[in-house]
């Protein structure tokens, strides 16, 4: 790794060395795990880069190429699994810079990774258009970042996640494949080669998302005396087809006391629904939530406007907006991701609220999976041990309950648990020297590698 000649070969490429601001952009929200706060905190890279456009991307990645520096990949850095720290130093591509909204079409909007998901709705909603899907961390990521390392979130419950077909229509990516990189379109079933790949395939450099109608969305807090009550009328109006919602959340008795600015609408002792409705469908939401015996405490297109005003958007209850308020009031909390897969999605939920009470508090969000009703749950996690943690995931796992580890960085780690062999023939392709963020895709260092143990870069072990 030459990194004095890799300055010398970018003299007109925005370039910082010094090391606190090299160490600050090589991290992101990594800190949600205990386990990879211990990993990772000493993680940063060598030098950073700004580039402007894709020209000078492909310059950037040129450069690395012929000095064997590694590239990490930077948009807003609000990942949660350490995807944008760079395990083997090198230089850290910060595409903030590059936010440009490019066109606006009927239904779809092209624009560069760094575009803010929040900046790009304002360009489409003049028009009544929005975007499909976002994290709760809506109004601070960006688009190339949400692709790169998200699945899905708040609008979920209407459109899938990020890797159900139409959910992404375009990307253009920059790879590492020699002194002069290519620059590829990729559409259909090839997205999947660079959506949630960390950036180890190659750099996104503009996207093309589909648009769905923009709403003034209601937001509607339902509470019920029973957790029981709470999940099967959110399992029943998930399945609800003719209501529009954009988010379906449940939250336990045990999370509730952390979300500050909602409290004088979250009785004491109760479980929340929190739904984000279409305004045409709210009076729907709750004349089913009464029936069902649930009271609403909170609905935003009848209430005072000036005291909705004050309060964030329901779905920043929801998500990891969730973990992160419980984190403020109380630091050794942390979280799982689990997926609820029906068909009995209420009855797994019920019997890991009983096993595990208030050391895992249930948190829940209603999505659609594979086209029907799924859940994922985003339970707060009482932490005290990373072997108790383990303990608590396998529990979840020998009742059905699959686990999307948030404390692992790899790639297969986080979810898939076996090679993805496409990702990685595409890797060899585009990347043949291993350059684009060494050390998160497991198969490309340790093909036979047993997933019965946790994988360390060769960089962590020495650490």
């Amino acid at each position: 790794m030459d990194i004095a000649s890799l300055k010398a070969a970018l003299p007109d490429i925005k370039l910082e060395d010094n090391p606190r601001i090299v160490q600050r952009k090589s991290r992101d929200f990594y800190w949600y795990s205990p386990v990879l706060k211990r990993q990772l905190e000493h993680i940063t890279g060598d030098i950073l880069a700004v580039p402007k456009s894709e020209a000078e991307v492909v310059q950037i990645l040129g450069a690395c190429f012929d000095n064997d520096v590694p590239v990490t990949v930077r948009g807003a850095g609000t990942g949660n699994y350490g995807q944008a720290m760079p395990l083997a130093g090198g230089l850290v591509l910060d595409v903030s810079a590059m936010t440009a909204v490019k066109h606006i079409g009927q239904g779809t909007v092209t624009a560069e990774p760094g575009a803010i998901l929040a900046e790009i709705d304002k360009q489409t909603r003049p028009g009544g258009q929005e975007l499909r899907l976002s994290p709760s961390t809506y109004t601070t990521a960006s688009i190339g970042g949400f692709i790169a390392g998200g699945s899905g979130g708040v609008g979920s419950i209407h459109w899938g996640g990020l890797r159900d077909p139409g959910n992404i229509i375009s990307l253009r990516l920059a790879t590492m494949d020699g002194s002069e990189p290519t620059v590829i379109t990729l559409e259909g079933a090839d997205i999947a080669k660079a959506n949630h790949a960390y950036g180890t395939t190659g750099v996104i450099t503009e996207v093309t998302m589909p648009l769905a109608p923009a709403y003034d969305w209601s937001d509607i807090l339902i509470a019920f005396d029973t957790l029981e009550g709470a999940v099967r009328f959110g399992e029943h109006l998930a399945g609800m087809d003719g209501l529009l919602l954009k988010n379906l959340c449940v939250l336990d008795e045990y999370c509730t006391p952390h979300l500050k600015r909602h409290q004088p609408y979250l009785p004491k002792g109760a479980a929340m629904v929190v739904v984000v409705a279409a305004p045409f469908a709210a009076s729907d939401v709750v004349f089913l939530a009464e029936a069902a015996g649930g009271t609403v405490t909170l609905r935003t297109d009848t209430a005072d406007a000036e005291a909705v005003a004050a309060l964030p958007p329901a779905f920043e209850l929801g998500w990891n907006h969730t973990t992160l308020r419980a984190m403020k009031t109380d630091p050794s909390i942390t979280y799982l991701q689990v997926l609820y897969p029906p068909p009995g999605i209420s009855e797994k939920v019920l019997q890991m609220a009983k096993t595990f009470g208030p050391e895992v508090p249930t948190h829940l969000e209603f999505v659609r999976f594979d086209g029907a009703v799924g859940c994922f749950g985003l339970p707060l996690v009482q932490f005290t041990t990373e072997e108790r943690l383990d303990e608590v995931i396998a529990i979840h796992e020998a009742a059905g309950a699959p686990i999307f580890n948030p404390h692992r960085y790899t790639l297969e780690e986080g979810g898939m648990k076996q090679t993805d062999a496409v990702q990685l023939a595409f890797k060899h392709q585009a990347d043949p020297k291993g350059l684009l963020n060494p050390g998160k895709m497991i198969a490309w260092d340790d093909p036979d590698f047993d997933y019965g143990k946790p994988y360390l870069f060769p960089t962590l072990t020495t650490a």
